[in-house]
């Protein structure tokens, strides 16, 4: 025996994107002062490692190196440009691509023509 069950037709569900923008965008306001402190901590390093800057406050482990520190300020400004650009509407990004595509097309234009006389 084979038993159908029959269900209505229900809205259609259109999955949602980028959920949560401003909690992107908040992050990211967040995270670029973290990333020029980071910044800030790698150059203290190293004036001190030149002798410029008197004694860093940590003086041993991972983290005693400017190295490490300048990685640290790179990747979180890394991750905050990707937040901006998740929690920019996909209308201002659209509008931002073709700007600066009619910018390089008027650029290379200028440069195949050469400088005008007159």
């Amino acid at each position: 025996m084979l038993v159908r069950i029959r269900l209505q037709r229900g809205p259609t569900i259109r999955p949602k994107k980028r959920k949560n923008r401003h909690v992107a965008l908040a992050s990211a306001a967040l995270l670029t002062p973290s990333a020029v402190t980071a910044f800030v901590l790698s150059m203290w390093r190293l004036g001190n490692d030149l002798g410029i800057t008197r004694s860093f406050a940590i003086r041993t482990g991972l983290l005693s190196h400017w190295q490490v520190w300048l990685a640290i300020s790179v990747a979180i400004q890394f991750l905050a440009v990707l937040l901006n650009r998740y929690g920019t509407p996909e209308t201002m990004v659209r509008e931002a691509e073709t700007t600066d595509k009619k910018a390089q097309a008027e650029d290379e234009s200028l440069a195949v023509a050469g400088p005008r006389r007159r």
